[in-house]
This record gives structure tokens, C-alpha cells and sequence, in this order.
């Protein structure tokens, strides 16, 4: 098996700035460039279906198609949400994003709007 460069390799505990890097390093080392915008939004919504056939497997009505399968779910959902944001990390490398200025913005935005909606809510 072929070993990393360090520039692709993780630390334990990464942050998402180093998650963002690792990302870009791999593309440029391995993936050789970024596939285009659209491409990726496509790659995305492929892999988003990929991790939505097992939710419907596991958590609804839909059965497993063998037991290797149903016995395997819970890694195979790992690597496909592990694939969703690989992909989410692509885009937002290609656009310059800062992925963990965006969270923060948005955990704000969304602390400040929702501070009483979900408490009152009494479906909840």
C-alpha cells in the first residue's frame, strides 16, 4: 500500500483548517487536480444517495440486500459520510471557503435565531 505524503497526512484529532489542507493535499498529489464545480456538486449528490440507501435500509423500509450487508452498515455509513465531506471539502476548497469560519458563522446564526424556537416547540 502506498504510504501518504505528509502533506496529505491527518493528526489525531485534526482541525478543520488541517482537514481543508489534507484535502487539497491528496487532490494535488493523488486526485492530480480538483474536478471542475459541477462535477463535484454531481460527485456530492452521488454520494449523498450512496449514504440515504443505507438510511432507508437501516432506518426505514427498505431490507438489506444480503447479511454481509446489514452486518457491515454502520462502517459502510461511515465511509460514506466520510465521502460526503471529502466532497463538501472540495467545493469549498475550490471557492476559497474557510470551512470552520463558515461553521462558526453559522452555529452564531443559528444560535441567535433558534434560541427559543426549539424549546417551545412542543413536538420536541
Amino acid at each position: 500500500m502506498t504510504s501518504l505524503s505528509e502533506n496529505v497526512k491527518l493528526s489525531v484529532n485534526p482541525t478543520v483548517q488541517e482537514w481543508q489542507q489534507a484535502v487539497d493535499g491528496w487532490i494535488k498529489t493523488v486526485g492530480v487536480r480538483y474536478f471542475d464545480p459541477l462535477t463535484n456538486t454531481a460527485v456530492l449528490m452521488e454520494e449523498v444517495g450512496e449514504f440515504a440507501r443505507i438510511m432507508a435500509r437501516v432506518h426505514g423500509e427498505q431490507s438489506f440486500k444480503n447479511p454481509e450487508e446489514k452486518q457491515q452498515w454502520k462502517v459502510k455509513m461511515a465511509d460514506e459520510l466520510a465521502d460526503v465531506l471529502f466532497v463538501l471539502t472540495c467545493l469549498a476548497n475550490q471557492h476559497n471557503i474557510d470551512l470552520a469560519e463558515a461553521l462558526q458563522k453559522n452555529l452564531q446564526k443559528k444560535t441567535e435565531r433558534d434560541a427559543t424556537r426549539h424549546k417551545n416547540n412542543n413536538k420536541l
